[in-house]
């Protein structure tokens, strides 16, 4: 019993085998007369075999001008086509062949006017072609150019041009400077000219309750010394001190320091 089981089986898998499709071989046609194993031909060797497009499958047919419609027969033919793909008897796939027509007849204009260049021929690109010469470019300057320039150029005609030029000139006489408005804040680095004694001696007399407290306070209103010094002598200073910012009646609020000013002068002269 098991051997009958066994025979049918075998038969029905050489059944299956024999109806499927064979599978082909991937490496035919590849290399030396179906060799992909073969070596390359010797230099000069002749190859025969098979086109890579048979020559039937190539359209003899004459394409027209670019400034040409279509003939009747293609316009037909590619409007049966295009029908013939969305159903025949439709006549908006006859429309979609003759627009599909249309653009086929404006690229080719397209291409032809673009191959035009606009009346000049294009550069082709060869190694063989000489460069094209530039011709009216107001960019490059040739002065440089003896042989060019001698071309255009004389004696009689520079020493021309001189004169022209030397009549044209003008001399312009120097005027007087504008005066200097300047701001009308105190003047810091003339101030500190002015002084010669150093930070901390008394010269002027100060009166009040908590002077060192108040000059703290009021001294930390300020981005600077500079611009206390500056608040210092709008307000009366150095001789008033109202707001308590020279507390020691040195003349410097919030301990402005002239001696920067001094030795700038000093290293100028």
């Amino acid at each position: 019993m098991r051997v009958i089981v066994t025979v049918v089986a075998l038969g029905s898998i050489l059944s299956l085998a024999a109806c499927s499709p064979p599978v082909p071989d991937s490496a035919a046609g590849v290399g030396i007369d179906g060799d992909p194993f073969a070596p390359p031909p010797v230099a000069g060797t002749t190859i025969t075999g098979d086109p890579l497009v048979p020559p039937a499958r190539i359209s003899s047919e004459a394409l027209p001008l670019a400034n040409e419609p279509l003939p009747t027969a293609q316009r037909s033919a590619a409007s049966s086509s295009i029908a013939a793909s969305y159903g025949s008897g439709s006549a908006a796939a006859a429309d979609s062949g003759a627009a599909a027509a249309d653009i086929a007849a404006e690229t080719r204009a397209a291409l032809q006017a673009a191959g035009s260049n606009s009346g000049q021929a294009p550069v082709e690109a060869s190694p063989s072609n000489p460069a094209p010469a530039l011709i009216g470019n107001p960019g490059i300057s040739d002065e440089n150019n003896f042989d060019a320039v001698a071309a255009r150029q004389t004696i009689e005609s520079d020493a021309q041009r001189l004169a022209n030029q030397r009549s044209q000139y003008q001399q312009v006489a120097p005027t007087a400077l504008p005066s200097q408005t300047g701001s009308r804040d105190p003047n810091i680095v003339q101030y500190a000219l002015s002084t010669s004694h150093p930070v901390g001696t008394k010269i002027h007399s100060r009166a009040g309750i908590n002077l060192r407290s108040r000059s703290a306070r009021n001294c930390a209103g300020f981005r600077s010394p500079d611009q206390a010094q500056i608040a210092f002598l709008q307000a009366g200073g150095p001789k008033r001190d109202r707001q308590a910012l020279d507390p020691d009646g040195d003349g410097y609020a919030c301990g402005w320091d002239p001696s920067p000013f001094r030795l700038a002068v000093r290293g100028k002269s």
